[in-house]
């Protein structure tokens, strides 16, 4: 696994929860590091064990942990590069949904070991969307809903996201926009002027 997301889940627990949630997670693991480098890759089991154990400190599901996580890679005000990678996607919702099958080549681009899987999108006849993300790590849709639901929120738009489940390509999730301009959304530039 891309050590991008074990840092992920490391600061994830440490700017939510605290150094010493962190410590407790880390120790139930039983892995000898006590903090994770971005640019190394790590064994899956290790990435596996870390949410295992953070589940069991948090008394959270794996699941819900994995779209706070998603969440907060979107919206913490620590973690601002992947928002600003995201908001490049259009100037409404709409066009960021629209965007979303290129996004692993756009993480491609600023992180070259970084895989992402495919994502694919279609129209549904409820006026929805189904969006189908490719086998990353078990739970990585959840991430996704997580992603979505803080985009929605940077955009203002109301929307409901849910999980799907498995798929033959991965995992599914469906997004109903409701309200495209429901409230005003984060501000963003792309320069800032001093």
């Amino acid at each position: 696994m891309h050590g991008l997301v074990n840092k992920a889940i490391e600061f994830f627990v440490r700017d939510t929860y605290g150094d010493a949630a962190w410590t407790s997670v880390v120790r139930r693991t039983g892995v000898e590091v006590s903090s994770f480098e971005a640019m190394l890759s790590y064994d899956d089991a290790v990435t596996d064990a870390l949410l295992v154990a953070a589940a069991g400190h948090l008394a959270k599901p794996r699941d819900a942990i994995l779209e706070d996580i998603g969440i907060y890679v979107v919206s913490h005000p620590d973690v601002t590069a992947p928002r600003r990678l995201l908001r490049f996607a259009g100037a409404t919702f709409e066009d960021f949904l629209g965007s979303l099958e290129a996004l692993p080549d756009w993480v491609r681009l600023a992180l070259p070991d970084l895989h992402l899987p495919p994502m694919r999108l279609s129209t549904l006849d409820d006026g929805g969307v189904r969006l189908v993300c490719g086998s990353f790590f078990d739970g990585f849709g959840h991430v996704i809903v997580g992603l979505l639901q803080a985009m929605a929120d940077e955009y203002g738009a109301l929307v409901t996201i849910t999980h799907e489940g498995r798929v033959a390509e991965g995992e599914a999730v469906h997004i109903y926009l409701h309200v495209p301009h429901f409230s005003e959304g984060r501000s963003f530039q792309l320069t800032h002027y001093a």
